[in-house]
């Protein structure tokens, strides 16, 4: 019998991800979204990745009484301190825009004394089941930032993130490729493994 795992996520892109991954578990991912329409959203008030992809999953988990993944990830910028960090989507305002964004990133590192562009993509998943401890898994892809936008594939910071051995950005490379390199899908393959201990 095929089992349901919920995602707190209405990106079409990640709930095709995790069910790719998860086939061999014989699990079948759907938008929590698709199960409970009215689903409220949790404040993201955690400090770090891990504290929000747990807060969204637990939360949704004992809310609705269903297995359900969560994810939080964003940019680090060495130079930066670790930002945009937890704030990527909202770098630049709440009204989550992908260009603004990357102009503050480049605007705040041509302000730095720090020379370095060192920068690495991160993803934290959490799975929650009601009443169970929950499991987090961290992915992490690291490249350096470049000054200009390159590509058209991707979104957020893709056009100015090129991954360690690679000489195109996440925006160049496209899907194919990114998806076998991203954090998410470390942090997913960390997952994958985790999943088959918990679930036998």
């Amino acid at each position: 019998m095929t089992q349901t795992i919920y995602v707190a996520t209405t990106n079409e892109g990640k709930i095709n991800e995790f069910n790719e991954m998860f086939a061999e578990l014989n699990l079948k991912v759907k938008s929590l979204k698709d199960e409970v329409p009215e689903m409220d959203d949790v404040e993201e008030t955690g400090t770090t990745f891990e504290e929000n992809a747990v807060l969204k999953a637990k939360t949704y988990a004992e809310r609705h009484q269903v297995p359900v993944l969560a994810d939080d990830s964003g940019l680090e910028v060495k130079a930066l301190n670790g930002e945009p960090g937890v704030y990527s989507a909202r770098y630049a305002g709440e009204a989550k825009n992908d260009e603004a964004n990357i102009d503050k990133v480049l605007t705040r590192l041509n302000e730095t004394t720090n020379d370095s562009r060192e920068a690495s993509f991160v993803c934290v998943i959490a799975y929650a089941e009601p009443s169970q401890e929950t499991i987090t898994t961290e992915g992490r892809c690291h490249g350096v930032i470049i000054d200009e936008r390159r590509g058209q594939h991707g979104f957020g910071y893709d056009p100015i993130f090129k991954p360690n051995g690679h000489d195109q950005t996440l925006a160049e490379l496209g899907p194919e490729v990114k998806n076998q390199i991203s954090h998410r899908h470390h942090a997913l393959d960390q997952m994958l493994g985790q999943l088959k201990t918990v679930l036998d």
